[in-house]
């Protein structure tokens, strides 16, 4: 028996996860438990539940594995910021007091937050570790593998293939030459967050043209081979950590916009989204379509933080000639705690493979017991109920027009709200999409919503051919075709150019969620539900009873259920 611990912090989405001999037990965002959304501190709290929910002490941890190697990193700071001076010098300053003070001395801080001896505690290269991440969660026995994200150590894209325990990057493109920068530059101009924001540009790109596209196309020199190499001259991410363009940017797009603007519909700004999106696709489609060329595999693994683009994924699956893909449900650096500690696992102890990651439910759970003490010592009125009753009460409600907040199971691993932490509602009713929007979610009117459907029913309603098969399906990793005679049924999770980025659903991997869309379908004949986070803007998605009672006091959720526990809006305390 080998355990392994891996940890993936300092940048963004700081997380932890624990392989028991290959079978990854638990994994989970520190976020989660911070209640700090995209926390990037040191995981402690993930570390302790990831230990606990595994039955593991400190000292029964064999490896503890770090999802990149600091010094490299701190190399490629460190020349950047020299290369780039006097422009980089407030860079250079924030960097020599984060790095000297804490982020080089890793080994020594995870020795002493867990008490590991330091000659258990491994390094793993950044893109490897995404690349692990993919490969080693797969089907696959061989793939190709192509990992795209902003930055790791130097590395901002990278190719290669995988073959049973073994990877190998055969390719790559270096900082500051990045498609996930790039495009969080535009993220950045449309007055949405770095880190946070780039989901809403794609989803704000179908209200506009892409009219725009060539002018952002000469921003880059795609080579024949997929490569490409950024002009540099209107941004500035390789010498500021605060600003990613400058006054050449703004001579061409104009003015930043302000977080209050980004938030209203506006035809200039959607034309940028529209652009900013086909180019990026355009840019990732010929490299994959070199990928697919060059390495003669059917599988595909993707990952990393670009992997997330779910329009451009449909796109990979259906221009791209791959037999199979699969893209991890925590794609960007969190889940590259997963990532590297299967390669340790794997291809440098090399062990035998018998891991596959069908579902993300990998994060804590509250049994029933402790979410009745919850809700009894705060006072809070509730229905117990049955599954078979709830089900059939939950239908009726969505379709009266409520929306619930659904609680149940551990939290889901990756961002995505899978249906153990979902809002959900009717997905016929076009009112749905506005109400969730901007009574609930408190955010953009343009952001769309996404369809749970039981898997067996997807094509009758999605162009998603043989939907069963498609991993990415299963983590809400593609947007595809609504048909178009059934677009007028489900309004309020079809997007305005007739898209949705659907989930689809196993009895065998959720069956609670699974029987409530039965449910819903044997009530309305319409076999899927409007699902978006359980979580209000600017919070992470919910984890404890407390905090899905938190959303409910605070926003238009009408009821939430809490495992077989119904506490509806209008009720009053006890």
């Amino acid at each position: 028996m080998v355990n392994i611990l891996g940890i993936s912090c300092y940048f963004h989405d700081a997380a932890a996860a624990i392989v028991k001999d290959g079978i990854v037990i638990a994994a989970a965002e520190e976020e989660r438990f911070t209640r700090k959304k995209h926390d990037f501190n040191f995981p402690i709290n993930a570390i302790n539940f990831c230990l606990k929910k595994s039955g593991i002490a400190a000292d029964g941890i064999d490896y503890v594995v770090f999802y990149e190697k600091p010094f490299n990193k701190f190399e490629r700071i460190l020349q950047t910021t020299l290369q780039t001076f006097p422009h980089s010098l407030s860079t250079f300053r924030e960097a020599m007091i984060s790095w000297m003070t804490e982020k080089l001395w890793i080994r020594g801080l995870i020795h002493d937050k867990t008490d590991v001896p330091e000659s258990k505690i491994l390094f793993c290269d950044h893109h490897i570790s995404h690349a692990a991440n993919s490969f080693f969660c797969s089907p696959f026995n061989e793939a190709a593998i192509v990992t795209i994200d902003a930055v790791g150590e130097w590395a901002t894209t990278t190719y290669g293939v995988g073959r049973d325990t073994d990877i190998e990057i055969q390719k790559e493109i270096r900082f500051p030459h990045s498609l996930g920068l790039f495009y969080s530059a535009f993220t950045s101009f449309l007055g949405f967050e770095v880190n946070e924001g780039e989901y809403k540009v794609m989803g704000l790109a179908p209200y506009g043209k892409p009219c725009e596209k060539e002018k952002i196309t000469s921003h880059i020199d795609t080579k024949p081979d997929g490569s490409f190499a950024i002009n540099m001259k209107p941004f500035t991410w390789h010498q500021s950590m605060e600003k990613m363009f400058n006054s050449d940017f703004t001579k061409l797009y104009g003015q930043q916009r302000t977080r209050e603007e980004s938030e209203k519909l506006n035809t200039y700004c959607s034309n940028i989204a529209a652009s900013v999106q086909r180019v990026t696709e355009d840019a990732i489609i010929k490299m994959v379509k070199h990928v697919k060329e060059k390495t003669g595999m059917k599988n595909l693994c993707l990952s990393g933080g670009v992997a997330y683009n779910s329009k451009a994924n449909g796109r990979i699956m259906r221009e791209c000639g791959f037999e199979n893909i699969f893209i991890p449900p925590a794609s960007g650096d969190s889940g590259s705690a997963i990532g590297a500690a299967l390669y340790v696992y794997h291809t440098l102890l090399g062990n035998k493979r018998k891991f596959v990651m069908k579902h993300a439910y990998l994060g804590q759970e509250y049994e029933e017991n402790r979410i009745k003490e919850f809700l009894d010592s705060n006072n809070i009125p509730y229905q117990r109920t049955t599954d078979k009753d709830l089900f059939q009460l939950i239908s009726e409600e969505m379709q009266r027009g409520k929306v619930i907040g659904w609680y149940q199971g551990r939290f889901e691993w990756g961002p995505r709200a899978l249906g153990n932490r979902s809002i959900i509602a009717d997905p016929r009713k076009q009112e749905m999409k506005d109400i969730v929007n901007m009574k609930i979610k408190f955010r953009e009117p343009f952001r769309p919503f996404a369809p749970s459907v039981l898997a067996e029913e997807c094509e009758n309603y999605f162009e998603l051919h043989n939907a069963k098969e498609q991993w990415p399906a299963r983590f809400m990793l593609y947007v595809v075709d609504v048909n178009a005679n059934k677009r007028s049924i489900i309004p309020a999770i079809t997007h305005v150019d007739g898209t949705a980025r659907l989930q689809t659903v196993f009895k065998e991997e959720n069956p609670r969620y699974y029987n409530l869309i039965k449910t819903f379908q044997e009530h309305t004949g319409v076999p899927l539900i409007l699902n978006t986070s359980f979580n209000l803007r600017g919070e992470p998605i919910v984890n404890s009873p407390a905090d899905a009672y938190s959303d409910l006091i605070k926003s238009g959720l009408d009821m939430i259920v809490l495992e077989n526990f119904i506490v509806r809006k209008d009720d009053k305390v006890k």
